[in-house]
């Protein structure tokens, strides 16, 4: 006779979706927590309140796992930019969105460029295997494309400026100075996380962008 499956197993199942998104969300924690290598499915099984062999069911090995949230990493971003109505704002208005949404997206979700330090430690192997990825930033470069054409149509945004190479731009003036907070501080003796030094950044980081994409 088989043995039933514990109480709590026979539970999550009855609704899948939540329990993909408890496993997804404390999957989310331990590889920001601690990395791909030093993540424990143990642990993570723990955290969603599952067995294991619940995990390995809907997900299968760990590398799985953290593709799985990386590409939800992705979509939670991509998701929350597309609200942003970039085509519904005159162009410059829509850039200084982008520039602000980015920054404050980055302090206020850490785990996610911990997640994606570790994946470019291990040189994008995972992603490459995605099939996902790649579908969810094409609709958002070609909106950074719209406004861009929309802002050289009106005079006001100078001519042949590349979306991809734009966004990557406002992201690392964000990224570069988060992730690299408390040596900077320190080098220069400045709280660079105080509420005014982080105003100030955006501020600042605004002001570059606008600077390249405003016609004199």
């Amino acid at each position: 006779m088989v043995k039933p499956a514990p109480l709590r197993d026979r539970t999550v199942t009855r609704d899948p979706d939540a329990t993909r998104e408890a496993i997804l969300s404390a999957a989310t924690d331990e590889f920001a927590q601690h990395g791909l290598a030093g993540a424990r499915v143990d642990r993570i099984a723990e955290r969603a309140g599952v067995n294991k062999r619940m995990l390995y069911y809907y997900f299968g090995q760990k590398e799985s796992l953290f593709l799985a949230v990386l590409e939800g990493a992705y979509h939670r971003i991509r998701d929350e930019e597309h609200r942003l109505n970039l085509a519904q704002v005159e162009p410059t208005e829509a850039i200084r969105r982008l520039v602000a949404f980015t920054w404050n997206y980055y302090i206020a979700h850490p785990e996610f460029l911990t997640l994606l330090n570790t994946e470019n430690l291990h040189r994008a192997r995972h992603l490459k295997k995605s099939s996902k990825v790649r579908t969810m930033h094409s609709p958002f470069v070609a909106s950074i494309a719209e406004v861009l054409e929309r802002g050289r149509t009106a005079g006001v945004f100078r001519a042949g400026v590349d979306p991809v190479q734009l966004y990557i731009s406002i992201a690392g003036l964000s990224y570069f100075y988060l992730s690299n907070n408390f040596t900077l501080s320190t080098i220069f003796d400045r709280d660079l996380m105080s509420p005014k030094a982080k105003v100030e950044r955006l501020s600042h980081m605004t002001d570059l962008v606008l600077g390249y994409l405003v016609r004199d």
